[in-house]
């Protein structure tokens, strides 16, 4: 299934996410980030893990479990709308989210966390035909289609290893 995204999939914020997915296939760029995602963090060095380039800031493992829960959160929201589900969905804080989390985890258990999530949304894709996927809900008070909330999730990803390379390493 290669295509463009139209600009009224998806509200303009997540367009800076969308520009880091070079690979127009979904499934396709599904995979690539399981395969790049996962040794990107088996190569940052023990040391790093649990670093912060200033206060307030993620470690490479708390950002490890935020691209985790964002992920989830999206592949929820496109659950809804795929089923054709008309509810509105709300927006989450990943502020709040992160302050929850408990990344104080071995980086192999975060690993094996995210390879699980990210096989679970490749399943779900594969199930979708073309009409399922470009269907369309509402979460964060704006529209948003099922083929763009995944390509936000592979955009996402290579946002936040982007910072990491830049930031941390």
């Amino acid at each position: 299934m290669a295509y463009q995204l139209d600009p009224s999939e998806y509200n303009p914020y997540y367009a800076h996410y969308l520009e880091k997915v070079e690979v127009s296939d979904l499934l396709s760029s599904l995979e690539e980030g399981l395969k790049n995602t996962s040794s990107f963090f088996e190569s940052i060095p023990k040391e790093k893990l649990d670093f912060r380039y200033a206060p307030g800031k993620w470690s490479p493992k708390e950002i490890l479990q935020h691209i985790i829960d964002t992920e989830r959160v999206f592949a929820y929201r496109a659950l809804h709308f795929v089923r054709a589900d008309k509810v509105v969905l709300p927006g989450f804080d990943q502020d709040e989210f992160a302050s929850n989390i408990n990344a104080d985890r071995k980086i192999e258990d975060l690993l094996d966390e995210y390879k699980i999530v990210r096989s679970s949304s490749i399943a779900f894709v594969k199930s979708c035909d073309e009409i399922a996927m470009q269907r369309r809900g509402v979460a964060s008070e704006s529209p948003i289609s099922v083929r763009a909330a995944f390509h936000i999730i592979c955009g996402h990803e290579v946002h936040h290893m982007e910072i990491i390379r830049e930031r941390y390493l």
